[in-house]
């Protein structure tokens, strides 16, 4: 028995010894000029939410706030014994009204404050080259039929009667974005498979570059009709670059991630 007391008394003193040691170093890092400095940022730094605007049917995403995630951005400075905010790790807070709890609606616009705008495109082979030749990004409306992988553009499954075995082949060459381009006939067997559901907010066709120039903005998601003439293409291209929007990627549009 006195054994037993003995051995559960030093058992008892490691333990006390492993808390106390471990309240020390935690108190010792609180105090540290690192911690001091990163718990600043913490409250410096903090970036608020934005909620996604539902309307009917229809969304525009959100974007994430941003926080200071206090552990992480210690753990990798520690070792340097300076605050550098360039590692700095942040956490994403998403928003209250979030794209990801609203899946059965359609995005008809990316958020405005991303200063971005994507295009789709219909089969048409000019303005498919042209984007890949000047690498710039863009998605492009598939079908069984037409499928073949893609380098530099995404990959949309528009395919109505093929719809689960092109789904699987992208999932397989790693490139399904998980997007559809709704149509009636494959809206349900989207919302089914949980992928977002995309709709163009304007469409650019061999008549109408004009009245596109005009309504341009921020978030627009432009369907590249296969009719589009490349020379208009080109100067829809102009536009946007004349009001500094960005051409992304559609992932890059609808997603509520802050970069």
């Amino acid at each position: 028995m006195k054994k037993f007391f003995k051995f559960f008394g030093l058992c008892a003193i490691m333990l006390f010894s492993f808390f106390y040691t471990e309240k020390i170093a935690l108190y010792v890092q609180n105090k540290s000029p690192i911690m001091t400095s990163i718990n600043d940022a913490k409250n410096n730094l903090f970036v608020s939410s934005i909620d996604a605007e539902v309307i009917n049917e229809y969304i525009i995403p959100g974007i994430n706030g941003l926080a200071v995630n206090v552990k992480k951005s210690y753990d990798k400075m520690k070792s340097f014994e300076v605050f550098n905010s360039y590692y700095l790790v942040f956490d994403q807070v998403p928003p209250e009204i979030s794209l990801e709890n609203n899946k059965n609606k359609i995005i008809k616009k990316g958020n405005k404050l991303k200063k971005s705008v994507s295009f789709i495109l219909e089969d048409n082979s000019q303005i498919i080259n042209y984007l890949k030749e000047n690498n710039i990004k863009a998605n492009i409306l598939m079908n069984i039929e037409n499928y073949q992988e893609q380098d530099k553009l995404e990959i949309i499954n528009s395919d109505v009667n093929n719809f689960e075995k092109l789904e699987s082949l992208l999932n397989k060459a790693k490139l399904n974005k998980h997007i559809c381009y709704v149509e009636m006939a494959n809206k349900e067997k989207c919302i089914e498979k949980e992928n977002y559901l995309v709709s163009s907010s304007m469409e650019l066709n061999s008549v109408n570059l004009a009245s596109i120039k005009k309504r341009l903005e921020s978030g627009d998601i432009i369907l590249i009709k296969s009719t589009a003439k490349l020379e208009d293409f080109i100067l829809l291209i102009n536009q946007i670059k004349y009001q500094d929007l960005k051409i992304v990627y559609l992932s890059e549009l609808i997603t509520e991630e802050n970069n």
